[in-house]
Formats: C-alpha cells, structure tokens, sequence
C-alpha cells in the first residue's frame, strides 16, 4: 500500500506543471474579446488543458518547444469572473490555476491620453529620488545598489517620485514619462531598463505593480500622466522566455552569429530605401542592438499577440496615459502597423510616440499614421505620434552658430519649412534633449539664456513638448566625457544625506532655471492657441526668429535673439500679423511692449520674448 501511495505521489512530481501563465489575468467588455493564454510548464504540450465552468477553448497552439501551450477564448462568452485551467493526464487532474476576468473601470476605453495641450516630464526612475531605501537591492535579482558605481544601481525607485508629484506639477509638467521599470534581471547596467526579463513585473528595485498603478492614480488625480517605456523590438537576454525559447523564430537568430547574436547597422532608413539591398536591410532590423538584447521576431504572430495583450494589459491594470515606444523603426513595421492599430482600436484616444530617429523628416513622417510618404510605400504605421529629430538634430547648431545663409537661426525656420510632410503637426513630441543625447547644459557651459531660448522654442511652437529631469535646475552632463552614466546624475536632493536638495531648496543659478520654466510651462497650460493655434513665421534676420501662433480669437509672438549683440526690429515687417495690434506683454516679466505696426522693438542678446497681443 504505501510502495502504491508512492508511485502515486512521485508520478504526479514527474507530470507536467503549471509553471506561468501569462496574461496573469484579464477583463471582460473588451472590444476584442479573444484572449491567447500562455501556459508554461515542463512538457506541458504533452498534458491536455481543460477550463471550468462550461469556458470553451477556441483553439489550442502547441509549439516546437513542449514546455508552451497557447490556448484561446472568447470572454464575450465567459459568463463567470473565475474559472480553473484545468492540466489533466488522462482523466487525472494534474494542475490548475485559477483565472480571472475582471470589469473593466467604467469609461476605460474612452481614457484620456497625452496631447498638444501637455508638456512631458522625463524621468529615469533610478537616477530621480530614493523613497524606500529597503527595495535599493533584491535577494530575487541579480545587479545589488552600488551608488557609487556610475553605471551601477543607485537606488531611485517609484515611491521617490510619487513622494515629489507636487514638485512635477508646481514645474508645470502635465505627464510624466519614465524610463523602462519592468524587471531587468541582466547582471549588470540594469538600471536603464532597456533589457526587461520579465514584461509582466515590475523591478522589485523600483517597488510593485502596485506602486505602479499608485503612481498612475495619483497623476490621474492631479489631471496629470503617466507614460510607459514600452520597447516592442528586444527583451533581455536573461528573460524567461529567452531562455527556454518556445520557438526558434521567437527572435530574430544568425545561425552565423555567436548564439545567434549579430549585431545591427542601425539602418533604419533601410525600410524605405528602394535601392536598400536585402542583406543590409535584413541586418538592420533583424540584427540585435547588443548581446544583451536579442531582437524580437513581430513577424511571428504569437510574438505580436503576446506584445500587443501585453501592452493592453498595462494600459488597463496601469490606467495609463499613453505610451512612448523604443527603437521604432527597427522593428517589422508590418507587424506594429497591427500592433499600433490593435491598440488604438481598443482605446481610441490613446496616444503613442515612437522614437523615430532619422533627421530627415521624409523619413520621420513617414512613420506617422495617415502619412502621404508612407502612402507612396503604400503603408500606413497606424502610429499617432512621432519625436522630432529633425528640430532636435538642428538645435544646438542653430543656437551655437553667428547667422548665415545656412547658419545660425535659419536653421530652425528649415525644419518648420518643411511642416507640410507630416499628417498630424500636433501630435508631435518635441525636445531638445533626452537620456541618450549630451545634455543641453553641458553643451552650453550652464547658460541660463541659452536654456531659455530653447525652453521657450519646444514650449511655442507645435508640438508636445518634453523636458528631461534636471534640465530644470541646470543639470549637466557630458556624454562623450562620461558616458551614458553622466548624462543620467542623481537628481539632487532624491537620497536622505545629499549636501543639498533641490527639490526644497535651490541655489541662485538653478533658481533662474527653475523660475523661468514653471513661469513658462504653467502659463502655456491655458493656451489653447499654442496647442492647436496656427502658426507663421519670418526669415531670420541677424540671428533673430520671429514667428506667430494665433487662432480666432488670440495671437502670440515669440522673438528668438541668438546674437550676441541686442538687436532692434522694425515691426512694419510683421504688419500681416500685427495690424490693428497696439501692444503685447510679456509672458515672464508681464511688461508691456509697443507693437503697432509703425513702432520699433528692442530685443536683448540672447534672450526671448513671448508677448501676447492685444
């Protein structure tokens, strides 16, 4: 009796078990109500699944790796919040695990998501404030806090930031975009996020799911954002699923490459190319961005079910805002064509940026939903948003260089020369630096005016426009110098014993960046002439850029002097926009200025003004 009791308990060990399941849960009242379930355990394949409750399975995907099985619902049909997936050897019941399908929040579909009308925050979570020291390291993950190792884990987490929300909102910033904060189990250089191994986790070094849909609610509750890193074109190689692959085409291998590794060309204008040759396009998108990193597969339909429920996933567990996409063009754009499309069908005003970057805006337009370029391509991305390399890219030369034909500010009236490219000017996300460009203050040896200049141009002109966390306050950091890890410093004041905290308290310098940001960014949150308002601007002269946003009812001037030297305009050159106009005050210092048409404007050296006309 007990040799039989035995056999018993060590044949039911041997069988498969239920290992993962992913999504871990699901709602009802969704648009598409065909759910793909992961199950994963040793040699489940081999074992037959059943759901309780009368639940139909509507197909069943089994794969070259035995350890997967894909099975598929229609929850329109699922008439209970719970039901078993059942794992039977024969008529034995081997496993389960308990499913549930929740309702949806009400007007879920219908949420708000980021616009024109929002300036975007962002923050690499790591590098931003430490709100719960006791998460700094995890027994669970590899990489420990080590704040003293630039590249290292310093221990910044999600309750920091929640801790500082007023701080975002008093700076005017309306969402909040942060870098990747699901789990990145790689053994080193974790802290950016960008290699996740588990897409339904968050870090434990960052907090919890939990925390997360805290953060959310908490931005939410202030009529603010928040905005997911989502990155669709490679996992870390220490991810689950990388590791015991379900099948080979999950990711892009090179069967030439060092376990299947080959490294990308970073091509990616090799998508629209005609004259591109297959190996060259190949090797760009298909090729890995580092050894860490393999490249996902978009084309293999059970790679893009399980990306795109992924993403729904968060969007409904988060109550998110919107998302920005990583490495856009590097993926299979057929593919995220369905993938943006899936989405925006579920959520129709929900919003999503893709990190385009190309400096020719033919071929950043070409990535924007409804874009002639992509038409003569015959495609269509389905992407609402698309980040403005072209502006970025141009920038620090035009900000940097005496006028010229091609020099200095006329650089800047180019890149809007071109505006007619793309099919949804305001939906745009504009920026002049990011946490993987040098950093603006660096480039300009921290100063304050030059800040001010292109704070004020992303904040005028059409647009989303994003500021990167410290800029405020006159971070710095040199990329070529120090590396990634420079231009990504411990915000000041985010760990208990820093020398100072600018979160509280600032010193005169980062005062003069701080006041001119908060004055400008929460006076452009009641613009609705600078969110949606037209705009027309005037050739530069002598380094000094004049343009217009102006609607029905208001217009507003923006003066951009980059010389060194004051310069006087004669306003009878602007007298299209400025007839019947006697005057204009000053957004900043709230002076009033002349600005008929038969009057004179003085403008100092490096400095802006942004008058509103009356």
């Amino acid at each position: 009796m007990k040799k039989s009791i035995l056999f018993i308990f060590l044949s039911i060990l041997s069988s498969a078990q239920i290992q993962r399941v992913e999504p871990t849960f699901w709602w009802k009242g969704m648009k598409n109500p065909e759910l793909q379930i992961l199950v994963y355990g040793k040699n489940i394949a081999n074992q037959s699944i059943e759901l309780s409750n009368g639940v139909q399975i509507k197909d069943v995907k089994k794969v070259e790796n035995p350890n997967y099985v894909f099975i598929t619902i229609n929850t329109d049909e699922v008439n209970v919040p719970k039901f078993k997936i059942n794992l039977k050897d024969g008529k034995r019941l081997v496993n389960s695990y308990d499913y549930e399908l929740r309702q949806r929040n009400p007007n879920s579909a219908n949420r708000e998501s980021y616009t024109s009308k929002d300036v975007m925050y962002l923050i690499m979570p790591d590098r931003f404030a430490n709100g719960n020291p006791a998460n700094d390291s995890s027994k669970n993950l590899i990489e420990k806090s080590d704040r003293n190792n630039p590249n290292g884990r310093h221990g910044g987490d999600l309750r920091g930031i929640i801790n500082n929300l007023d701080y975002i909102q008093n700076l005017g910033a309306t969402a909040v975009w942060l870098t990747p904060v699901c789990e990145d189990n790689e053994p080193r250089t974790t802290y950016h996020g960008y290699a996740q191994t588990d897409l339904y986790k968050i870090d434990e070094r960052y907090g919890t799911n939990e925390e997360y849909r805290e953060l959310s609610q908490k931005l939410n509750q202030r009529n603010m954002k928040l905005v997911m890193d989502y990155v669709t074109n490679h996992w870390g190689v220490s991810h689950w699923m990388i590791q015991d692959l379900p099948e080979k085409s999950w990711i892009h291998w090179f069967d030439d490459g060092e376990k299947g590794f080959k490294r990308s060309n970073y091509k990616t204008t090799s998508q629209m190319d005609p004259n591109v040759s297959e190996m060259d396009r190949k090797l760009a998108l298909d090729g890995w961005f580092d050894t860490s990193m393999p490249d996902m597969n978009q084309s293999n339909p059970l790679v893009l079910k399980y990306l795109t429920q992924n993403s729904i996933w968060w969007i409904e567990y988060a109550e998110l805002g919107g998302f920005r996409v990583d490495t856009y063009p590097y993926n299979d754009k057929e593919a995220m064509a369905k993938w943006a499309k899936s989405i925006t069908d579920e959520y129709p005003n929900f919003n999503i940026v893709g990190e385009t970057w190309m400096y020719s805006p033919a071929d950043i337009s070409f990535w924007q939903k409804n874009s002639k370029v992509g038409e003569i391509l015959n495609y269509n991305s389905n992407l609402p948003s698309v980040m403005d390399f072209t502006l970025f890219s141009e920038m620090p030369k035009a900000f940097s260089e005496e006028a010229g034909w091609d020099k200095g500010l006329i650089k800047l009236y180019n890149v809007f020369t071109q505006d007619y490219l793309y099919p949804d000017l305001k939906n745009m996300l504009v920026f002049f630096e990011n946490h993987d460009t040098e950093r603006w203050n660096e480039i300009f040896n921290s100063d304050p005016k030059t800040y001010q200049l292109a704070l004020t141009l992303i904040s005028t002109v059409r647009g989303i426009p994003q500021i990167y966390y410290g800029s405020e306050i006159g971070m710095r950091g040199s990329k070529p110098k120090g590396g990634d890890a420079d231009i990504r410093r411990d915000f000041p004041g985010g760990w208990k014993g820093d020398a100072q905290n600018a979160f509280l308290s600032r010193t005169d310098e980062q005062k003069s960046y701080y006041d001119f940001t908060a004055k400008l960014l929460n006076w452009r949150k009641g613009k609705d002439v600078i969110h949606n308002g037209k705009t027309m601007h005037f050739i530069p002269e002598n380094n000094v850029y004049v343009y217009f946003r102006y609607d029905h009812s208001e217009k507003v001037m923006v003066v951009l002097n980059s010389s060194e030297k004051e310069q006087t305009l004669d306003l009878s050159r602007f007298s299209e926009m400025l007839q019947g106009i006697s005057t204009g005050k000053e957004v900043i210092t709230g002076k009033e200025f002349s600005v008929s048409p038969q009057n004179k404007l003085r403008v100092e050296a490096k400095s802006s003004l942004i008058l509103e006309l009356e």
